[in-house]
């Protein structure tokens, strides 16, 4: 338990004795939950409750004569509360000894990257499936913001906690994959200087050019020897292990590792397809109509039925999909969270209606949409790429603004808003480019370090320093700030929300460079010099540790 839940948990323990002293309630097991929250408004206090309102039915009294009761008995100095004053119909607003904030300092820098971590997930097994772009090109913006929301969410479900397995599904299967093998033998034909014509809807990109001229190259006409199935064969693995390659790079190039590559192949390999339709035919969820198979997911919350086979005898999407995550549920998650793009938001009720068709809890699985990309540059929208003339990708943007911008950035709003995203401005060595100003907070406190060094200053161990020396209310606020990243993270994790994690550390960033320009940090009071330095050790820990958990580097000098 943080400092600051600790002192919570004795608030509330207080304001529970309290309300039994006074008669309000004959025992603390009638009293409702006891909520406390920080005013907006600092001149309202340190903390405030409306339990005063809340027990207006059991205690049949008014809320502020209730009120008054519980100050009357609360006291002052119990549980660091100093003053409590009734506010407006009925809250109570407490004012506290700001002493309790000075263990803070201890416990951000014994715990270091720790820092922040809470057990709120403890034994609960969480798999976020992202990315899952077909491997037949280059990753673009909507997968890049979906690489960065996904991997930051894994990393804030870890800290609390929870077993994370990230999973990638590779789409191997289908029309698309059969049109990349057709489109590399085109090319590579052409490359011996044959004449062959792309399929219709081939893939036209400059990577198939160089992966067919690499061929031609490595093996000459040699290919052209095989059988029909057998070169049908190669240009799909070939194509594939190219395409997938790739992708594999640009995601280490950003940070990003999964831990489970899933292939739609196998699914069809290991039968599951067949079974999962099996199964729904068993549970009576599937019927047939005009030689389709279809489900009757209007039973579940669908706005309409569903085909799965179609009257061909070929299957929709749903159908592998289905299969899919019924492989999921059966590998025993406790949550299972998808991170699509913009464009599947209609396919979510018919994905949850098909779990529960299977018997699965449809509440077990959470889709979070990423919402689109916008890029600006000189003030006008860009669509095309400088370098290929083609639509900017991932490999371009990370080229051009770097890794830590991207990922910024992309987190940095909530992901089912649409993002504009001004590459000027993240490029930007100003303060106006939030992430440059939040990594010169980082920057600038390790400066004060060797600063501090090449004074001959050593500094203590911070069990020895004085914290008690911190007195100004910019000091009480940077303690406060950080003591609040165990339940930023906590809260970010519930609610699925990597943006808050930006949110925390911009505002922690803020309130540190408005110190220092306040203060001093080395003064002629060695014992305050000391204190204030442990203070910005504690403060720098914990910028480091928020920007890692979105995948930002916390650099020493900027």
């Amino acid at each position: 338990m943080s400092v600051l839940e600790q002192l919570q948990a004795a608030v509330k323990g207080a304001l529970a004795e309290a309300a039994t002293e006074a008669g309000l309630v004959t025992s603390a097991d009638e009293l409702p939950t006891i909520a406390l929250e920080v005013p907006k408004d600092k001149t309202h206090g340190d903390l405030s409750t409306n339990l005063a309102m809340q027990l207006t039915k059991i205690a049949k009294k008014n809320p502020r004569q209730i009120a008054e009761a519980i100050i009357e008995k609360l006291g002052a100095g119990r549980a660091s509360i100093q003053s409590a004053e009734i506010a407006g119909p009925g809250f109570i607003n407490f004012r506290l000894d700001k002493s309790y904030l000075y263990p803070i300092v201890g416990e951000v820098i014994s715990q270091g990257n720790k820092y922040g971590e809470v057990n709120s997930g403890a034994g609960k097994r969480v798999q976020v499936e992202f990315v899952s772009a077909n491997p037949t090109g280059s990753l673009h913006l909507g997968h890049a913001r979906g690489a960065a929301v996904g991997d930051a969410l894994c990393n804030i479900l870890s800290a609390a906690g929870h077993e994370v397995t990230r999973e990638y599904y590779i789409n191997d299967a289908g029309n698309q994959v059969n049109n990349l093998a057709k489109s590399i033998e085109a090319r590579y034909r052409q490359a011996l200087g044959q004449a062959a014509e792309m399929p219709e809807d081939g893939y036209h990109g400059e990577d198939i050019v160089g992966f067919a001229k690499e061929l031609a190259e490595q093996e000459g006409d040699r290919l052209l020897s095989l059988g029909d199935a057998d070169r049908f064969d190669f240009f799909r693995t070939y194509g594939l292990d190219k395409e997938l390659a790739k992708i594999k790079r640009d995601l280490a190039r950003f940070g990003v590792h999964f831990d489970e590559w899933y292939s739609e192949s196998s699914l069809y390999e290991n039968d599951k397809v067949t079974e999962v339709l099996a199964a729904l035919r068993a549970q009576g969820h599937v019927y047939d109509l005009d030689d389709a198979v279809w489900l009757a997911s209007t039973t579940f919350g669908d706005d309409k039925d569903r085909v799965l086979v179609k009257n061909d005898g070929s299957y929709t999407y749903l159908t592998p999909d289905a299969a899919y995550h019924m492989d999921k549920y059966k590998r025993g998650y406790d949550q299972m969270i998808n991170i699509w793009g913009a464009d599947h938001h209609g396919y979510i009720p018919r994905m949850k209606a098909a779990m529960a068709a299977l018997g699965n809890d449809p509440e077990k699985l959470t889709v979070l949409i990423a919402q689109m990309v916008s890029l600006f540059q000189n003030g006008e929208k860009v669509k095309m790429s400088k370098r290929t003339g083609k639509a900017v990708t991932m490999e371009d943007l990370m080229d051009e603004v770097g890794v830590d911008a991207i990922r910024y950035f992309f987190t940095m709003r909530s992901m089912d808003s649409h993002l504009d995203f001004d590459m000027d401005l993240a490029v930007s060595k100003s303060n106006e480019n939030p992430v440059f100003y939040v990594q010169y907070a980082h920057a600038r406190i390790c400066s004060i370090f060797r600063q501090a060094e090449e004074q001959g200053i050593a500094v203590l161990p911070w069990q020895e320093a004085a914290i008690e020396k911190l007195t100004t209310e910019q000091e009480f606020d940077l303690l406060r700030k950080i003591g609040e990243l165990p339940e930023t993270i906590e809260e970010a994790a519930r609610i699925y929300a990597p943006h808050t994690m930006i949110r925390y550390v911009y505002e922690l960033a803020s309130q540190f460079h408005s110190y220092y320009k306040a203060e001093r940090v080395i003064t002629e009071d060695a014992e305050q010099s000391q204190a204030r330095l442990q203070l910005l050790a504690a403060v720098r820990i914990t910028i480091a540790n928020t920007l890692a958990l979105v995948g930002v580097s916390a650099p020493d000098k900027m």
